[in-house]
């Protein structure tokens, strides 16, 4: 059976009385939705960054919204909750079953690393020696027991002071199917040609689309990546497709999941919400063609006679809808895999992507935005 899965990532909540608790009623209304909606999902991600200036008040505030929370969550720390040098106060919050170093959800070793507590405060981030050889160990865990890895850090290795290409390539070497992280501010996705890396836009502290807050749903299907982001008041249900994998996320060419061979195209997507419209699937405009559940919000169908060349399929379920473009090719005439350069680094982005709620702008403090 296809390992599948599925989480929310709520981006930086920043969450400070200084701005009127801004965070605080979108990510009660996160909760609300997630609660409604999204019952199927492994967890829900706090990427860090999570109290603006990691003060008590600030934490108390985050865990009250999050205790009506159905589905489990986690949390890693960002440099905001590095503020005065310590991780005291997020440590005193957050209580441990909320911040594991390592999980394992559904056939995915899912590893979270502190990559703050070892610089000296503000952005200077890097590992410690601890949690590189932590990281280095379940990696190879992950191979070992035939599970896919996945990692969950507040930053792109290529912002790291220290080791950041040194990371980057031991995730390329581990087939890492996706890193997980915070800090940018707004909504991105990298692929270094090895590993795709995602970063969702701050709750608070908004710069792009008109400053709309929401969240993304990640999903993980065979070790193909999808990612989609959800304003805030969105209708459901969400419609994902995560297999096959979208040409701008190709990191496994000789996968046919990845780029699928012509013949019989295998198209699974992701319902989260209920409905009573069927899901159906189209390719280049063509007639649908109604899916079958498989159970868990996962949704199959078979195209025959697809050739060679670049597809687009359609998903939709009444109003909803997600597409992806998918390569085609013969085993024989595969794309040609380049080497790792400037592995993790932001110059890997994939730019504006509609679809998943990308506009490319990278309007936030760390690129192109305003100073908070």
């Amino acid at each position: 059976m296809t390992s599948s899965i599925c989480w929310l990532h709520v981006g930086d909540l920043h969450m400070d009385e200084a701005d009127g608790w801004t965070a605080l009623p979108r990510l009660r209304q996160i909760v609300e939705e997630a609660n409604a909606h999204a019952g199927d999902a492994a967890f829900v991600y706090l990427p860090g960054d999570n109290a603006n200036h990691a003060t008590a008040p600030q934490y108390a505030a985050i865990v009250d919204a999050m205790s009506a929370l159905k589905l489990p969550w986690r949390a890693i720390p960002g440099d905001h909750d590095f503020e005065g040098g310590s991780l005291a106060t997020y440590e005193a919050f957050v209580a441990p079953e909320h911040r594991p170093e390592v999980e394992v959800f559904a056939g995915h070793r899912c590893i979270f690393l502190d990559v703050v507590s070892a610089g000296q405060g503000g952005p200077d981030f890097r590992l410690s020696a601890h949690h590189l050889h932590r990281a280095t160990r379940e990696l190879a865990r992950a191979q070992a027991e035939g599970q896919t890895p996945l990692v969950f850090m507040h930053t792109f290795p290529g912002d790291m002071a220290a080791g950041g290409e040194a990371l980057a390539r031991l995730f390329a070497d581990a087939r890492v199917a996706f890193v997980d992280t915070g800090h940018t501010h707004y909504n991105e996705l990298l692929n270094d040609g090895w590993v795709v890396y995602g970063a969702t836009r701050s709750t608070a502290q908004v710069e792009e689309d008109g400053g709309l807050p929401g969240f993304s749903l990640v999903c993980v299907h065979g070790g193909v990546p999808s990612v989609r982001f959800r304003r805030i008041g969105q209708p459901w249900p969400h419609v994902q497709i995560v297999s096959p994998c979208d040409v701008r996320l190709l990191t496994r060419v000789t996968d046919a999941r990845q780029v699928p061979r012509p013949g019989v195209l295998q198209v699974v997507a992701r319902r989260i919400g209920s409905s009573t419209a069927p899901m159906e699937v189209s390719l280049d405009g063509g007639a649908p063609v109604r899916m079958r559940e498989e159970g868990a919000g996962l949704w199959h169908a078979s195209l025959e006679g697809v050739g060679a060349g670049l597809r687009r399929a359609v998903v939709r379920c009444g109003e909803a809808c997600d597409s992806v473009e998918v390569l085609v090719r013969p085993a024989d005439d595969l794309p040609r895999r380049h080497q790792l350069v400037a592995p993790g680094h932001a110059c890997h982005t994939i730019g504006a992507w509609a679809p998943a709620g990308i506009d490319g702008t990278q309007r936030g403090p760390n690129r192109n935005g305003g100073g908070w």
